[in-house]
């Protein structure tokens, strides 16, 4: 049995008990038109999905009956006992037909054309003359029906005999097994089921205490008791995802006629469920992602055939379970996402810099569609073009404590990736202290827990004044819950030191934390609005010796502490830490100050040194003339400084500089046609190495940061250091060329 024959039985069902009773009231007040109205419309509904699911036979009687009453409503007769015999029939003919449906999955052999005939009848006459039938007054029990040879009804009241093999469901059993609940009754008992949940931590924590306490065995089966009661309770506000998607064929098909495009709409994984409240939440954003989908992604015919594809475009829902959530896919065959397109339409409407756009990778590029104010359309349409929806749908998925991304290839299709907790009610947490003060940090977010002894504590270096932590090859960003709390720590020196690896928009950070202590259920509990505006709190509970804690936000702690940029626009102008392991040529080199450069080989010409007394100045720059042209020269480390906006470094009363030496290193690098020498104070190495980034870089003119050969090296970004070089110089360096 399918899932809407089972929903219109049930719903049918409870239907037909109503329309009993509005029979019989019509009956005694045939001038009750409200009453009319409403027989009317259950009849009209049943006939309805009758015909959309294929029942002919209960089509056909609904119809005759709806017909009948179309003249009653019109006030062309009154409502009569002859009527009302006869759409009594109806209702038990009704019943008969469910009953084979749900037994023998068809509608029976019952034979109902002379019920019919006595409707069209009445329909004609009123209720003057003689039936054409004996209408029995109430169903009568048979055990086998009348011939139809004899002017009378079949009883239309046939409980069927138990199937022989016990596999079929008896009939009415869909009624008597499903019963419809207030939404608001469910969540109150949710609330209710949650306050047992705290109930339940609380007396585990006071029976831990006491041991041998003759008590714990009954604590025992009250924890498991309380889970089970957990699981049945939030088993009854889980819903199939096709609850939501079942509105989706009719909006694919309208707006393909809007659009004049040919698409076709497949889903798949229907069955996998979800609490309500996500089902809700997520209702908008998925509904605007396959908006955009016909109306950006899938070609029109024309352009589709001329591209080799079919003129019909594809586009499909698939949801599915992976590692505790829920993900959905939205996927289409078209045009793509064009990168280059993305990165001139985010310049031109001034939400990145030039500069910016021309550093960003393809996939970068195209996740500046969630930046606020962004739209490709050429023209604001009833559709599109105002700017206002990827960023809306990324706020809403993340409100759940889920993410969105996407991914595309010009020319192949586009494919929209939403991740999305299962339930928000009762969530698994890591509770930590801080301050003298506990914390809750989402389960689903943790990485992995570090203890540092009293020792090791000093592996957390700072890297250009952003704290850093060498954790198996890789820096992994920090940043300290104290600080970001303005909370007085209480971790004396010398202490161990506590790290939470967390995930936070794909990306890894450490959380400093004065202690961990255990995971545990906890139920959210929504923030009174003096805090609603506190970006790094999502929420607070009772835990289970009945102190109040706060639930940490994740993402917005890591955007307080620079980990990430911007929640609507993170990701899309800087590098992140979750690049793919790759082999990279690098010229390493050691500049005047003291730090540790690397270089694309890809950009280095030559590798030269120069007599000191060679440098000349033109300008505002040194040059140095090389093989007939004149070379101009940037200092790195100083210009470097210059972007940060640091003072070069004073030197102390009483020393005395170190004589320069009397040659000088000099990596000779092509951009854009354009050849220029990097005054370093050294040239170390050229390597071959499996680099992997860290994170966004820590200064300007640093792409970003990596472990080579064992210490930590910038990435130097080229392109931005030339540019601060012309802007310093006050000329472009073409000129100098």
């Amino acid at each position: 049995m399918t899932d809407v024959i089972r929903e219109f039985l049930l719903e049918t069902m409870e239907n037909l008990t109503q329309l009993d009773t509005d029979l019989i009231t019509l009956e005694k007040s045939p001038g009750d038109r409200n009453t009319l109205a409403r027989v009317f419309r259950t009849l009209h509904t049943v006939k309805g999905t009758a015909g959309f699911i294929g029942l002919p036979k209960l089509q056909t009687v609904a119809h005759a009956a709806e017909s009948l009453l179309a003249k009653l409503r019109a006030g062309d007769f009154a409502f009569n006992r002859p009527i009302a015999t006869a759409l009594l029939a109806v209702v038990d003919a009704i019943r008969q037909v469910l009953a084979a449906i749900e037994t023998n999955g068809d509608e029976g052999d019952g034979e109902y054309a002379p019920l019919v005939a006595e409707l069209d009848r009445l329909r004609e006459t009123g209720g003057a003359g003689n039936p054409s039938v004996i209408l029995p007054p109430s169903p009568l029990p048979a055990a086998s029906p009348p011939s139809f040879s004899r002017p009378t009804l079949p009883a239309l009241a046939e409980p069927p005999p138990d199937p022989p093999d016990g596999d079929l469901a008896r009939a009415g059993s869909v009624a008597d097994t499903s019963i419809r609940v207030d939404v608001g009754l469910l969540d109150k008992l949710m609330n209710l089921v949650g306050e047992l949940v705290l109930a339940r931590n609380q007396i585990i924590q006071f029976a831990a205490a006491e041991e041998d306490s003759p008590i714990l065995p009954t604590v025992q089966r009250l924890n498991q008791l309380t889970s089970e009661l957990q699981a049945g309770v939030m088993k009854t506000r889980m819903q199939p995802i096709a609850t939501l998607s079942g509105k989706f064929p009719r909006l694919v098909r309208d707006l393909s006629v809007a659009c004049k495009k040919k698409v076709r709409f497949d889903t798949e994984g229907q069955g996998t469920e979800l609490d309500k409240t996500i089902l809700e939440a997520i209702r908008d954003p998925l509904t605007h992602i396959i908006r955009n989908a016909v109306d950006h992604g899938i070609e029109l015919p024309d352009v589709r055939a001329a591209r080799g594809k079919p003129a019909e475009g594809r586009l499909s829902l698939h949801a599915f379970h992976e590692s505790g959530k829920v993900v959905v896919e939205v996927r289409d065959d078209g045009g793509g996402i064009d990168p280059a397109r993305v990165r001139e339409k985010a310049v031109r409407s001034r939400l990145i810099s030039a500069a910016d756009g021309s550093r960003l990778s393809d996939a970068e590029a195209v996740s500046l569609i969630f930046l606020p104010g962004f739209s490709t359309a050429d023209q604001v349409t009833d559709l599109s073009g105002r700017g206002v929806g990827m960023d809306v749908v990324r706020t809403n998925v993340e409100r759940i404590g889920g993410t969105v991304d996407v991914d595309s290839e010009l020319g192949v299709g586009t494919t929209m990736r939403m991740k999305i907790p299962l339930t928000l009610a009762i969530i698994p947490a890591l509770t930590i202290s801080c301050g003298g003060e506990r914390f809750c940090l989402p389960q689903v977010y943790l990485v992995e827990l570090v203890r540092l002894n009293g020792g090791a504590s000093g592996r957390i270096e700072n890297l250009h004044g952003a704290p850093v932590y060498r954790l198996r090859g890789t820096l992994l960003p920090i940043a300290f819950l104290d600080q970001q709390l303005q909370l007085s720590s209480t971790r004396p020196p010398g202490a161990d030191v506590f790290v939470v690896v967390l995930q936070a928009d794909e990306r890894h950070f450490g959380l400093v934390v004065d202690a961990v202590h255990d995971t545990e259920e906890i139920v959210v509990k929504p923030l009174q609005k003096q805090l609603k505006g506190v970006p790094v709190y999502d929420g607070a509970t009772i835990l289970g010796d009945g102190r109040v804690a706060l639930i940490l936000d994740v993402l917005g702690l890591a955007e307080r502490a620079g980990v990430v940029s911007g929640r609507r626009g993170r990701a899309t102008v800087e590098r992140t830490a979750a690049v793919a392991v790759e082999t990279v040529p690098l010229l390493l080199v050691g500049t005047f100050d003291g730090g540790r450069l690397a270089v694309p080989l890809a950009t280095v010409a030559r590798l030269e040194e120069f007599p000191r007394s060679a440098l000349e100045r033109a300008g505002r720059r040194r040059v140095v003339q090389y093989r007939g042209e004149i070379l101009p020269l940037i200092e790195v480390g100083r210009v470097l400084r210059r972007l940060a906006g640091k003072s070069p470094p004073a030197r102390r009363r009483g020393m005395t500089r170190p004589a320069p030496p009397q040659t000088v290193s000099v990596v000779v690098i092509t951009e854009d046609g354009v050849r220029v020498g990097l005054l370093v104070r050294e040239i170390l190495d050229i390597v071959n190495e499996e680099l992997t980034t860290v994170g966004a870089a820590t200064r300007p003119g640093v792409l970003s940061t990596a472990v080579v050969q064992g210490r930590v090296t910038e990435l130097l970004d080229v392109p931005a250091l030339l540019r601060a070089a012309d802007r310093s110089a006050g000329e472009p360096l073409r000129a100098s060329a």
